[in-house]
């Protein structure tokens, strides 16, 4: 697709509203589900006793 200016492309056609809802959703989730994985990562590698816990993590 080719658009003339900025403006058009933010438009998308009349979707632009659908489209850009669809990408922050997106975008939030995926943050959101590396923030979670993190912290579940720090849980776990904290539950580990010291003589078995990791230290090249």
């Amino acid at each position: 697709m080719r658009w003339g200016s900025w403006s058009e492309f933010l438009a998308m056609g009349g979707y632009g509203l659908y489209v850009w809802i669809s990408f922050g959703v997106t975008m939030l989730s995926m943050v959101g589900e590396v923030l979670a994985l993190r912290r579940r990562h720090a849980a776990a590698v904290g539950d580990i006793p010291a003589p078995l816990a990791r230290t090249d993590v």
